[in-house]
């Protein structure tokens, strides 16, 4: 119930804010100045009356009824440029402090739009608020520059030329600190290649000790088997030509049966 009576104070003050706005003469310019005057101060008036939970309740609308509530109130503003407005607002009180007035308004016509902007008084610190229309006088965003002494610029470019100074030496160093580190990759080399030489020679030694004993092997079978195929063609009365020895298996008794 609070918000819907926040919501509804907003808009009476917006309607009442913009009453008596005209439309314009055929002799004045496409800008009227006194217009959109009226537009920066309601908009003034409402940010500075509105706390957090009010800008709340306005980004937690729809784009519709935040557009019908705008439209209702006869404020030339889109729904999704009146939610970046408060953010910017919101960004200014932070910088600048709670708002307490404002200066005369200057208005500079540029392709396609106009700037409107004045000098505020804040908290903290002035600055100057810029409202920036299109050539149908609809508004489409505001920006709050404050003003800073030269001391606190010097200081802020010092800071900004130590930060990133600072962050190139680190890099550097550490760039060096890597590089330096290239030459004991070679130590390392050698540590895994004598590491790796015992080995390859055990591997090979298995291998021509697996190979000299399958050779011995296959020669003491070859001559085992011709001498077997001897007896059995001299027992048989004919020649090793006759038959082909393909097995030997050794019996378990040495004894002949």
């Amino acid at each position: 119930m609070k918000k819907k009576l926040s919501l509804l104070g907003l808009v009476l003050i917006l309607a009442l804010s913009l009453a008596g706005c005209g439309s314009k003469s055929a002799n004045e310019t496409i800008y009227d100045q006194s217009m959109m005057e009226q537009y920066a101060d309601a908009m003034i008036m409402n940010f500075s009356s509105m706390g957090e939970a009010d800008m709340q309740m306005f980004r937690d609308m729809s784009d519709l009824e935040l557009n019908l509530m705008l439209l209702n109130s006869g404020f030339p503003v889109e729904a999704e440029n009146f939610r970046a407005m408060m953010d910017a607002w919101t960004a200014g009180v932070e910088e600048c402090g709670a708002f307490a007035d404002h200066g005369e308004y200057e208005l500079e016509e540029k392709n396609g739009g106009a700037m409107l902007s004045a000098e505020i008084t804040c908290a903290d610190r002035t600055g100057v608020i810029e409202f920036a229309f299109d050539d149908k006088m609809n508004m489409e965003s505001i920006t709050v520059n404050a003003d800073y002494a030269m001391s606190e610029i010097l200081t802020k470019a010092g800071l900004n030329t130590v930060l990133g100074m600072g962050t190139v030496f680190v890099v550097l160093i550490f760039i060096s600190f890597i590089i330096s580190l290239f030459k004991y990759i070679p130590v390392i080399e050698k540590k895994f290649k004598k590491k790796r030489e015992p080995e390859t020679k055990k591997q090979e030694t298995a291998a021509l000790a697996a190979v000299a004993a399958e050779e011995v092997s296959v020669s003491d079978d070859g001559e085992l088997v011709a001498a077997i195929a001897a007896a059995i063609a001299a027992y048989e009365g004919t020649s090793t030509d006759g038959f082909v020895v393909r097995s030997i298996k050794r019996r378990k008794s040495n004894k002949w049966n």
